[in-house]
């Protein structure tokens, strides 16, 4: 070997050593200057899922120094709940934050915030939200198929909306109702003597316009933001199920973040979840103030069928969930929270 191709070959195995050299420190900086966009989806607008979403997406902004990007989707505008969902385990949607009952295909025990009487006041809600032994369930329901939940919440209690008004349990007989997709609602409107048909948001006021439906059941934030009043103008204040909320973020893409990334992200959702509950509260009050001064009607039924509509549904989480063991011990674990939590509403 001659001189000349000696040097050569130290000099090109020092430059490699120096490159390899600096390399290695520039990962980390590398990964803690790179930005990520987190899509969040939701069925409403201007409405309480989208309100925790800014809440959510503006402190994440604010906490990784602008590495997180959030942008909104309200509207359903990303596709139905269907696909929303879909699209948050395959990772083209980041945040999804909709009704858990509609992740039941996912995994059933999704439903289980859905069924009738579990909760009494929108504050005994929220206390079951943020219930340690709830967290933990729900949280971790659907992380083997993409999902990673990070936020449980009360939006409100449901309502009912038709075109011609339930004033008396006997109108419930013989309706085609609306209904989240969840077998608990379903019994507890089919014991009401209702037809329960599960549909996405994005299609009941159409449904609804063209008689294919005569009612539906979700909240009042939708009926009046969503301006179901061109096609009903009555909304009976029935208070079951109440109507609770959880964030799923992409599995795919929450793993492929760096770590201090995700800690940041469990964080601040569990601070979201908290922060966006009197929020909620002054919204649904706000928004039955609207609903009626738009011409819009806000019934209750008197309180001794108000009472016997409770008896009616008293049983109908256990009848659901009795012949399927994980099921049951989901409900169970939800029904002995709003149990133990009921004082102090």
């Amino acid at each position: 070997m001659s001189v000349v191709t000696h040097v050569l070959m130290r000099d090109a195995a020092l430059c490699g050593a120096l490159v390899l050299a600096l390399a290695l420190p520039l990962g980390p900086a590398q990964a803690q200057s790179e930005s990520y966009v987190m899509k969040f989806s939701t069925p409403t607008v201007n409405d309480v899922p989208d309100q925790f979403s800014k809440l959510l997406g503006t402190a994440l902004e604010k906490d990784s120094g602008g590495r997180i990007k959030p942008e909104y989707f309200p509207a359903s505008q990303l596709g139905s709940m269907p696909r929303q969902i879909e699209g948050t385990q395959f990772g083209a949607i980041q945040c999804d934050v909709i009704p858990p009952e509609f992740f039941s295909g996912v995994d059933e025990r999704f439903g289980v915030m859905a069924a009738p009487g579990l909760v009494d006041s929108e504050g005994h809600g929220q206390r079951i939200a943020a219930d340690p032994a709830v967290l933990k369930l729900m949280l971790s329901l659907g992380a083997d198929k993409g999902l990673h939940g990070v936020a449980l919440f009360m939006a409100e209690p449901s309502a009912l909306l038709t075109k011609t008004g339930v004033r008396q349990l006997d109108d419930f007989k013989g309706k085609k109702l609306r209904i989240f997709a969840s077998q608990f609602q379903s019994m507890g409107f089919e014991r009401l003597g209702a037809t329960p048909v599960a549909m996405s948001l994005g299609d009941v006021l159409p449904a609804i316009q063209q008689g294919a439906i005569d009612g539906a059941i979700s909240g009042v934030g939708p009926y009046t933001h969503m301006h179901f009043i061109d096609a009903a103008k009555y909304i009976t204040l029935t208070n079951q199920p109440a109507i609770f909320l959880i964030a799923e973020v992409s599995k795919k893409w929450y793993d492929a973040l760096p770590k201090d990334l995700q800690a940041l992200i469990d964080k601040d959702a569990a601070a979201a979840a908290i922060a966006v509950n009197p929020w909620a509260a002054n919204f649904r009050k706000s928004n039955e103030l609207l609903w009626t001064s738009s011409g819009g009607e806000l019934i209750k039924l008197p309180a001794d069928q108000q009472a016997s509509m409770m008896k009616t549904l008293a049983s109908v989480g256990a009848d659901v969930s009795k012949a399927k063991p994980e099921l049951a011990a989901a409900y169970k674990t939800v029904a002995d929270a709003a149990q133990r939590l009921i004082q102090g509403n």
